[in-house]
């Protein structure tokens, strides 16, 4: 018997765990991804990055199939929620019929927490070739204000 090295730092680790056991995994593995009659059903968690600088976050979310009209985004405090849904489309014409189809409705879900308050009026989205990118500004403490004693 050898031991193998652990390369990832304990922080590293965690983060994968957090990942593993985020909002909607009881919904990935209790939800059927497919059925006999229809589309895929299940909501996937799509995969993002986070940037901080000093003044905000800049957030970049894979949303593949999707247009902006599609997606919702809801702030609240630090916590930023996503879903996005798109439908299927049915094309069939006059005497043809589908023999076979992989493409279906997809649904994206994801909640997460950043460590400081979003200023929503500082803040924008843009949809780019299926990336969103939230650019979220950090909302400012309110500076202590100094009374003068008359």
């Amino acid at each position: 018997m050898f031991f193998v090295p652990m390369t990832r730092s304990n922080a590293e680790l965690a983060r994968s765990f957090d990942r593993m056991f985020d909002d909607s995994f009881f919904d990935r593995v209790l939800t059927p991804v497919s059925t006999e009659k229809g589309p895929n059903i299940g909501i996937r968690s799509p995969a993002l990055d986070v940037a901080e600088t000093e003044h905000g976050y800049t957030i970049k979310i894979d949303l593949p199939g999707m247009g902006k009209e599609d997606v919702k985004i809801s702030i609240d405090g630090r916590r930023v929620m996503l879903e996005a849904a798109s439908a299927r489309e049915e094309e069939k014409k006059d005497g043809e019929r589908v023999v076979y189809s992989e493409r279906s409705a997809n649904t994206y879900a994801r909640s997460f927490m950043l460590p400081m308050e979003v200023d929503q009026a500082e803040s924008n989205a843009k949809m780019d070739h299926g990336v969103l990118t939230l650019v979220l500004a950090k909302r400012s403490s309110a500076q202590p204000k100094k009374l003068s004693i008359s």
